[in-house]
């Protein structure tokens, strides 16, 4: 029972770091072939915009164009996190968290 109490809290503790760590990498998702770029940090902040004239054209486009750079960059944290949380527990996983 105090072995699994201990496992536990060295895994939260290696958690925490790995959050500190993740929250100063940087992630970039582009869409329209580099037209939008977005920086994310590992707590899906956003950090940077960067648009290309050409992608200022068209309004509705360029919405598109932002929501799937997000999201391009938003998966790349999503998969950081699930391989780091699958090397902590030896590939076992933690049910409900992906």
């Amino acid at each position: 029972m105090f072995d699994m109490i201990r496992q536990a809290q060295a895994f939260k503790e290696k958690m925490s770091q790995f959050q500190e760590e993740l929250e100063k990498q940087s992630f970039t998702g582009t869409a329209g072939n580099g037209a939008v770029t977005v920086v994310l940090n590992g707590k899906h902040a956003v950090q940077k915009v960067s648009l290309k004239p050409e992608a200022l054209k068209d309004g509705e486009k360029l919405e598109a164009l932002i929501q799937e750079a997000v999201n391009d960059a938003g998966r790349q944290v999503n998969v950081r996190l699930k391989e780091q949380v699958s090397k902590m527990t030896g590939g076992m996983g933690l049910p409900g968290l992906f």
